[in-house]
């Protein structure tokens, strides 16, 4: 089995191929071309070993920082004390195995023009098409008083992770009759379904731990996804364990003050016991750095072929892309990942790229045996991706039979989209 390739590694194959890629457009006649991906997560790493599988004799390079990837999906569980954190991890030697090249390390340059991207440790990587996955970052402008030190008293844990056990141990440390407080920011931002999914088995943990204590919910938004199914397993299940105030109701949080634990709103102030504070998003740095973010701190796109509108030969996949209708899940990437290959594979080889249509599904644990999912499928209209026939939700009057089985089918789906990605 391969290893992740080490810095030695990669700085002598990279130099030894350096010259025939001083001029990137000209492919070697043993090779079909170059693809550099950046960031392996579920879109990345779908995408490298989608282009490796398309075609063998492609040079295809995975580079990513971290050696473990921390699955988001049913990271929820995690926090709530229903699974262990290392069942959501994964590495690169199964994606390594099938000839991706993979390094781990972070990059901190791309040139366009030279069609370039340079690691940590100084390796310049040339590339004839580059893809960039690199998830979200936040956006700490948009929220006063919030940032990476900010965040160790008051976790987002919307990056699996260390974050996910922070705020898990501050839950077991909080004292029966405690209040959580989430505050979720407006779209677009990473699974907009997760949150609501979050604080669903938060209260199933106080409930069945802590049941005097309370969930409050701080809303930067009127209406969400799945609204219905959520508030209906609520009452079902809750009572009134969790409250929810929405925008119009005052629940937008305008700042934080770490120092008191103080959660700002439009029409009050709340002091919780644990804040879980999920920043508003943007595109992954190295998106900007690639000069493929625009305005909104977004990347638009071509949705044929997921290349950049603002730079050639640079495609952007997963949560980072203006993606119009399609969500950013797990699933979306995955599935942008593996279009984004075929399309690369075609213009590489000369070849118009096919029109993608892309499935998505999101699924939403709201307590052990209790599951809803949303199924879409899309495909480009103009700009965008555009919500086409076919797709469906979960009846909001099903009996808990299917609701079981929903459950059952989302840990079904959770062991086939790693496998497929990581296995």
């Amino acid at each position: 089995m391969n290893a992740p390739v080490t810095r030695r590694d990669a700085v002598l194959g990279i130099a030894a191929a350096a010259t025939s890629f001083a001029t990137p457009t000209i492919l070697r006649a043993q090779s079909a071309g170059r693809v550099v991906v950046v960031g392996g997560g579920f879109g990345g790493a779908a995408c490298a070993r989608a282009l490796k599988r398309a075609r063998a004799n492609l040079q295809v390079i995975l580079i990513e920082p971290s050696t473990v990837f921390t699955s988001c999906p049913f990271s929820n569980e995690v926090i709530a004390g229903l699974r262990e954190i290392d069942v959501q991890q994964f590495g690169y030697d199964k994606v390594a195995a099938e000839g991706v090249t993979v390094i781990s390390q972070a990059v901190t340059t791309i040139e366009p023009q030279l069609r370039s991207v340079v690691t940590a440790d100084g390796v310049a990587l040339p590339y004839d098409r580059l893809v960039l996955s690199p998830g979200i970052d936040f956006h700490f402008e948009a929220l006063p008083g919030y940032d990476d030190a900010t965040s160790e008293k008051m976790p987002h844990a919307w990056k699996a992770g260390a974050q996910t056990l922070l705020l898990r141990g501050q839950l077991e440390a909080m004292p029966d009759g405690g209040t959580v407080a989430i505050a979720i920011p407006a779209n677009p931002s990473r699974c907009p379904p997760a949150p609501y999914e979050r604080a669903s088995l938060i209260a199933h943990y106080l409930k069945t731990t802590k049941p005097r204590s309370k969930v409050l919910i701080l809303d930067a938004k009127d209406t969400f996804s799945q609204q219905r199914l959520f508030e209906k397993a609520w009452k079902e299940l809750y009572g009134d364990m969790i409250e929810r105030i929405a925008l119009s109701q005052g629940g937008r949080v305008t700042s934080v003050d770490p120092g008191t634990r103080t959660v700002v709103t439009e029409f009050g102030n709340y002091t919780p016991d644990v804040a879980n504070v999920i920043p508003p998003q943007r595109a992954g740095r190295i998106a900007e750095v690639a000069g493929a973010a625009d305005a909104t701190g977004w990347c638009p796109i071509d949705p044929v072929t997921f290349e950049s509108k603002l730079v050639p030969n640079i495609h952007v996949i997963g949560d980072a892309c203006l993606g119009g209708g399609i969500p950013k899940s797990a699933s979306a990437a995955s599935a942008q990942g593996k279009a984004c290959a075929s399309a690369i594979v075609n213009l590489l080889a000369g070849r118009a790229p096919e029109t993608p249509r892309l499935t998505g599904v999101c699924y939403n644990i709201v307590a052990p045996g209790y599951g809803f999912s949303l199924a879409g499928n899309y495909q480009p209209r103009g700009d965008i991706f555009a919500e086409v026939e076919g797709g469906a939700t979960s009846p909001a009057d099903a009996p808990r039979e299917l609701r079981a089985r929903e459950a059952t089918e989302a840990e079904r789906w959770f062991r086939a989209i790693t496998a497929d990605t990581f296995g």
